[in-house]
């Protein structure tokens, strides 16, 4: 009979141990490093305290100069929204993606500070959103015509897609499509018999080159939703 070899004794786990000794004496090391560096530094601006009282300066500047700018650019944003005017052949010449950014930056200068383009594919008939100073929610479809009266005409089609999403989807009070062009009467009747507002060439003419906002030349516009100081 063969005789059985005793079991193989296991070595004990020396090589994990020294890794860990090596691995705490490496972060001792480090961090006595870290503490005599800092002290250092410390020292050292501590002989050269003035250049704290600099750099406290020139960040001080660097700060005021900063909000300065930025007031600055507030104001000029806010001259320039309170002057903006478009004639009709600016209109017309304009991309229609562009022509949206124009809408929007009128309703900005009557006042809708958040007023925002939103038009692009899915848009769901809505081009400009924005909230007027009484709390109404208005949302624009805008119809770009870049041959004006002489483009095609804006039709009924046109108003039911705005009617089938500006109150259900977008949440509006007041439901408006604007066009440099022409409304055809079947779409006018539509737009009185749904409480949608057309704003056509003449009175987008008006709005654009006016200074009065657009709730002001429209007629039946719906009562503000909550009082403000212009109520």
């Amino acid at each position: 009979m063969t005789a059985r070899r005793p079991p193989a004794r296991r070595r004990p786990a020396r090589t994990g141990r020294r890794r860990r000794k090596n691995d705490l004496t490496g972060l001792a090391v480090a961090g006595v490093v870290a503490v005599v560096l800092l002290g250092a530094v410390v020292d050292w601006l501590l002989l050269h305290w003035w250049i704290l009282i600099l750099g406290g300066v020139l960040a001080a500047l660097a700060g005021g100069g900063w909000v300065y700018q930025q007031q600055q650019r507030a104001r000029w944003e806010a001259v320039r929204a309170q002057g903006l005017r478009f004639g009709m052949p600016q209109l017309d010449a304009l991309h229609h993606s562009r022509f949206e950014e124009a809408v929007r930056d009128l309703m900005r200068r009557d006042g809708c500070r958040d007023a925002v383009r939103v038009g692009g594919g899915g848009d769901l008939g809505a081009d400009v959103k924005a909230t007027d100073p009484f709390g109404r929610r208005w949302v624009i479809q805008c119809k770009h015509r870049r041959e004006g009266l002489a483009g095609s005409a804006v039709g009924t089609p046109d108003l039911q897609v705005l009617n089938g999403t500006a109150r259900q989807v977008h949440g509006a009070d007041v439901a408006v499509i604007v066009t440099n062009g022409r409304v055809t009467a079947p779409a006018v009747t539509f737009a009185r018999q749904q409480r949608l507002h057309v704003v056509d060439r003449h009175t987008l003419a008006v709005w654009a080159a006016g200074s009065q906002p657009l709730w002001e030349i429209l007629r039946a516009v719906p009562p503000p939703r909550r009082p403000t100081s212009l109520s």
